[in-house]
């Protein structure tokens, strides 16, 4: 009788499920002890006949096979069972397998039998075993210490020079790896070696955290100069067997920041990268990490790692590995090179785009025409500040508004035209988790759509230090084996920020430091806004293009330089102590916009993009009326109508205060639109509330007189007439300026 039919005899009550069946659990502690209400346990045929038992419970599956009156044995097709075996180590290495798999067979057959009460192991030709265990869909074998040495390749007493040593392990034989400080004196990790091909392979003591493997060897890699990276312990075995400093990453993926720390002091890290998609991402995490100055790409010629290069010519292995570290690439050259590659691919698709005289004014209309409603000024904004990643000094914005404003859905809509390497976003964040994550943040943007989400003060503490230092350095303490200690947290920027909200003002050291945008929340807005849901034939607009265009920027030139910087600081009234950080963030825009346009757009001698009084026109448009208000030097439009309502309505009453509900029908906003227009001008002192109770309503008079606006950018006809006036009298115009060259980056 087949396996599969001695199976479903045995079971019982079996249905059929895609290519298998569903059988009941036989174990009355099935599930929650309550036994198996429907059939939950997965029987499968393989394609040597055998039958693969996976209790969806999570009921072992040695438990089960007994409870029908089966052995395990009774699973396999008689004498066909085998446990895959990994050649090309010679007959003593064979040998030395067959013994310790029999010896394990027995054991696990001797169990059936007593489980059975009449079993037996079935009859096997020399070299061919039954799979020892069946958890799941794949059946597991024991680990013995010369089984594993059989299989690297390596003496048994080597291994045990290095701590290695057989131990029983949950059900089955396995080779526990100890991990040592960097004295070699206190174990840091525990790994077993469970499985010589199956999975898992390894697995990690319960409670330990992943460490390098070979930390107390490191002394070595520092006198040698270098240190070879390597994935997994057998590799890096095989590499200390051969006397090479080698340290053991426990995992493709597993390499942390942190522990560049540990590898201070030695000037080349080789990295072998295996080639497979494990190989790249393990070279992702080392090319992410503090060590990518001192990093090299290494691949091995015709095999994939150490351990196949040993196992192929263990007497050449030193000649040809050292070949191939001199043949390893640092990772600034590949950097480069993919850059450079990016950059052509991305511009043969972006050409057209690139080209265009007034890439802004496209981006809207093609926005416009996927949905978006309005907000024309706010979204090239967020489209500047987003390409000005690019530069030394972002441009970080703040996005206000009333709950259901759009905020959210018009930044998740410029985004869309961005690839993910230029933005991180989130919808809140926890407070010190910018310290600590190891997402990438050099010339990207931190999107959080809601500041409640950096409300704390330690976020706050963290983005203002990182927007005005371009980086950050946080020093902590942390547990280690060691016991505790401090470690210094440092994350890479320049980094912007975009920041959606519905309160009024940021944290006072942070408001200074964004460029403040309301969206509109006019009743006819809405109105636009109602209409575009309407629309049936809302077009999908072709992204690719302008990804491309970001891509192909994030390869080009950055530096820029802008002529008429020192004559702009001229016309520019030093009215405020903050503009020294708004003329900062008017410039960086300039310059975000000659880099936008810089297919159009002349270099001077250095290769520097000369910027154009055209890229300031386009920017003052934009801004001008924020950084007045930012200063104080002017008043919003949405300000003075509010308060020449509230003045109208208080003399229409006589004199008399005035609630919410008249300004905002004479205004022509719902209430809580109103209400966010009232609160900014009370902020400003225009309009006071009379009604200290809390939970009363509002009555509004007028505050302080208005002051008259102060124009802060001069028009860009000022500034050229002023340029070529210069030109043509030859005089010396340089204002007393900071000792940094405001033109350029």
């Amino acid at each position: 009788m087949r396996p599969m039919d001695l199976v479903l005899e045995r079971a019982g009550d079996a249905q059929k499920a895609g290519e298998g069946w569903l059988v009941s659990c036989p174990l009355p502690g099935h599930g929650k002890d309550r036994g198996d209400r429907d059939p939950s346990v997965s029987v499968t045929e393989g394609d040597d006949g055998r039958v693969l038992v996976n209790c969806l419970a999570g009921c072992e599956t040695e438990r089960i096979v007994p409870a029908w009156g089966l052995t395990m044995a009774d699973l396999f097709k008689q004498g066909e069972g085998r446990v895959a075996y990994l050649s090309g180590n010679g007959a003593t290495a064979q040998r030395s397998l067959d013994k310790s798999l029999t010896d394990a067979r027995k054991r696990v057959a001797g169990a059936d039998a007593i489980a059975d009460n009449a079993a037996t192991p079935p009859a096997t030709m020399p070299g061919e075993y039954p799979p020892l265990r069946v958890a799941g869909a794949q059946a597991a074998q024991d680990c013995t210490l010369e089984a594993y040495a059989a299989y690297v390749g390596l003496p048994v007493d080597f291994l045990r020079s290095l701590r290695l040593k057989e131990i029983h392990y949950i059900d089955q034989w396995a080779v526990k790896m100890p991990y040592f400080d960097a004295e070699g004196a206190e174990e840091v990790c525990v790994r077993f070696r469970v499985s010589l091909t199956g999975k898992p392979k390894v697995k990690t003591r319960k409670g330990d955290k992943h460490r390098l493997y070979g930390l107390w060897r490191l002394e070595e890699a520092r006198a040698a100069g270098y240190v070879i990276a390597v994935e997994g312990e057998s590799d890096t075995q095989v590499g200390w067997h051969h006397g090479e400093p080698v340290i053991g990453v426990p995992g493709a993926t597993g390499f942390q920041s942190e522990w560049a720390a540990e590898l201070e002091g030695i000037a080349k890290i080789y990295a072998i990268v295996e080639p497979d998609q494990g190989g790249e991402a393990f070279w992702g995490r080392l090319a992410a990490s503090p060590l990518k100055d001192r990093l090299y790409r290494v691949e091995l010629d015709g095999v994939k790692d150490l351990g196949d290069l040993h196992r192929q010519s263990s007497e050449a292995f030193g000649d040809r590995l050292h070949d191939a570290l001199r043949r390893g690439n640092h990772w600034l050259d590949i950097a480069e090179t993919e850059a450079q590659e990016r950059a052509r691919e991305a511009w043969s698709r972006c050409e057209t785009l690139a080209r265009s005289e007034d890439i802004l004014e496209r981006f809207y209309e093609t926005l416009r025409a996927s949905g978006v409603a309005g907000e024309r000024r706010t979204a090239m904004i967020l489209y500047l500040a987003l390409t000005s990643r690019r530069l030394d000094r972002p441009v970080s914005v703040a996005v206000k508004g009333p709950s259901s404003g759009g905020k959210r859905y018009l930044v998740e809509c410029v985004l869309q035209y961005f690839p993910d390497s230029a933005y991180y976003a989130l919808t809140s964040m926890r407070e010190k988790v910018l310290a600590h994550s190891e997402e990438p943040i050099k010339h990207r943007f931190l999107v959080l759509y809601e500041a409640a989400g950096m409300n704390g003060e330690f976020a706050t503490y963290l983005i203002r230090s990182l927007l005005s230092e371009g980086k950050l350095r946080y020093e902590t303490m942390r547990k280690t084996p060691e016991g505790w200690g401090p470690i210094l947290i440092e994350r890479e920027g320049p980094t912007g920020l975009i920041v959606t909200t519905t309160m009024d003002k940021l944290h006072p050291e942070n408001e200074t430091r964004l460029l403040s945008i309301s969206v509109t929340d006019t009743r006819e807005q809405t109105g636009q806004v109602l209409r575009a849901l309407a629309e049936e034939e809302i077009s999908s607009p072709d992204l690719a293009p302008w990804v491309a265009l970001q891509e192909w920027i994030e390869g080009g030139a950055r530096r820029v330089t802008i002529p008429f910087a020192k004559v702009l600081a001229e016309k520019v009234p030093p009215v405020a102590v903050r503009l020294r950080r708004d003329f900062h963030a008017v410039l960086s825009l300039i310059r975000a916009h000659a880099v936008l346009h810089q297919a159009s757009r002349d270099r001077d001698d250095q290769g520097r993009i000369v910027a154009t009084i055209g890229d300031y026109a386009v920017v003052r448009d934009l801004v001008a009326d924020l950084v007045a208000e930012g200063v104080d030097a002017t008043v919003s439009a949405a300000v003075r109508a509010t308060v020449a309502t509230v003045a109208k309505l208080v003399d229409d009453e006589g004199g008399d205060p005035v609630s919410l509900g008249p300004i905002a029908e004479e205004l022509r906003l719902d209430k809580s639109a109103a209400s966010r227009h009232l609160r900014t001008a009370i902020g400003k002192g225009f309009v006071r509330n009379l009604e200290d109770r809390k939970g009363k309503p509002g009555r509004y008079v007028l505050g302080d007189a208005m002051p008259d606006d102060v124009v802060v950018l001069p028009e860009p006809e000022e500034v050229l007439q002023a340029l070529q006036c210069c030109s043509v009298v030859g005089r010396d115009t340089d204002p007393p300026l900071p000792s940094e060259d405001w033109g350029e980056v």
